[in-house]
């Protein structure tokens, strides 16, 4: 890519929008997915027996077991919501951006 076409891209209204929105985005699904981790770790620091507690009486899985799972789940429904996003929003914005550029 040549200077000139560069500077054309970042020059586009649409480009800024494209980098305003993914940044936005970006921050704010980072923001949610250390909100959760850093509440398990917090709930680990401070009150460790409550993620120890069976989920009802004469249960052998306890709280832990279903809190850590909807962790890792949290981290793949935060990753298809961008994924999802990305698709409807940002590519055919970024293809708008090509075109004009050309």
């Amino acid at each position: 890519m040549n200077e000139e076409t560069l500077k054309k891209i970042q020059s586009n209204p649409k480009y800024l929008e494209l980098v305003h929105k993914k940044t936005s985005l970006g921050w704010t699904l980072a923001i949610v997915m250390l909100a959760i981790y850093y509440g398990y770790i917090l709930v680990l620091a401070f009150d460790p027996s409550l993620l120890g507690r069976p989920l009802y009486a004469g249960a052998t899985m306890t709280v832990g077991i279903p809190v850590g799972i909807c962790i890792i789940l949290s981290a793949f429904v935060l990753t298809g919501i961008y994924v999802r996003r990305a698709n409807r929003e940002f590519d055919p914005l970024t293809q708008q951006i090509v075109e004009e550029s050309r």
